[in-house]
């Protein structure tokens, strides 16, 4: 909507493609819920207090449908409910590498100084080694990585499970986020119940061997549940808290829940 034309004039406002956005937020049955009465940017307006008045307050506006569409998804969020799981006969070979830089710079972590932080909400803030990590319990997955962009890709995925990580190092499960810091600059959080979910795995694995660094290395959370971009990789530190974190997409704009 701030956007310019050739000649370097702002342009006005198009309400219709605010409304247009606004359709497309709550377009997912995840978000129908909310009733056709709320499709108008009356009924918007009023549920997220906006008034759209100028270009600050549009923004305003869209990101208050971000947020009740995050409330939305959360409210109808199973944590028992699995996603599909395929064969390995269907497996996405090779498994496509996405990122926010090109793969020349994807970071190199040595495994023998790897050092993972706990922090926020946790009794047990000790770091954990890598083999450490790796000779947790073990849980593996084949499962559909579902990309904003559009693509989807099934892979093999290796590690131990989230939820009882969590459980051993003292987590607060009724705290409301978890929240991760990566070695490429990367930063996202999710929401308790989805940490818990019994598919949310702690991956250290691809395809029956240790995580490569286009994927990963040396681990990254797999979420079956979540769109790619929630699934962090190159972890280095894990909180626990109740003050939302935010994330590298969300705070640029993008859906925080994130269910695929």
């Amino acid at each position: 909507m701030n956007d310019q034309n050739p000649r370097g004039q702002i342009r006005k406002l198009d309400r219709s493609l605010i409304l247009q956005d606004a359709k497309r937020e709550l377009a997912m049955p995840a978000r129908r819920l909310f009733g056709k009465q709320l499709l108008t940017l009356g009924g918007l307006s009023m549920l997220t207090g906006c008034s759209l008045t100028d270009d600050d307050s549009v923004n305003k506006f869209l990101t208050a449908v971000s947020r009740l569409n995050d409330r939305a998804q959360a409210f109808l969020f199973d944590s028992k409910q699995l996603a599909p799981t395929y064969t390995e006969a269907q497996i996405t070979r090779p498994f496509p590498f996405n990122a926010y830089y090109d793969i020349d710079q994807v970071p190199q972590v040595d495994a023998s100084t790897y050092r993972l932080q706990l922090s926020g909400l946790v009794t047990g803030k000790r770091t954990w080694t890598l083999p450490e990590l790796v000779a947790l319990p073990h849980a593996e997955q084949i499962t559909r990585h579902i990309c904003v962009e559009g693509w989807s890709a099934v892979g093999r995925w290796g590690g131990t499970p989230f939820g009882d990580f969590l459980k051993r190092v003292g987590a607060d499960t009724s705290a409301k986020y978890v929240g991760f810091k990566c070695a490429d600059n990367y930063y996202e959080s999710i929401d308790m119940p989805t940490a818990l979910h019994p598919q949310t795995l702690l991956a250290f694995d691809y395809d029956g061997q240790r995580l490569p660094a286009q994927y990963g290395f040396p681990m990254k959370l797999r979420m079956p549940t979540k769109l790619g971009y929630k699934n962090p990789k190159h972890i280095v530190e894990i909180f626990v808290t109740n003050t939302y974190p935010g994330g590298y997409w969300s705070d640029q704009g993008y859906n925080w829940f994130g269910g695929s």
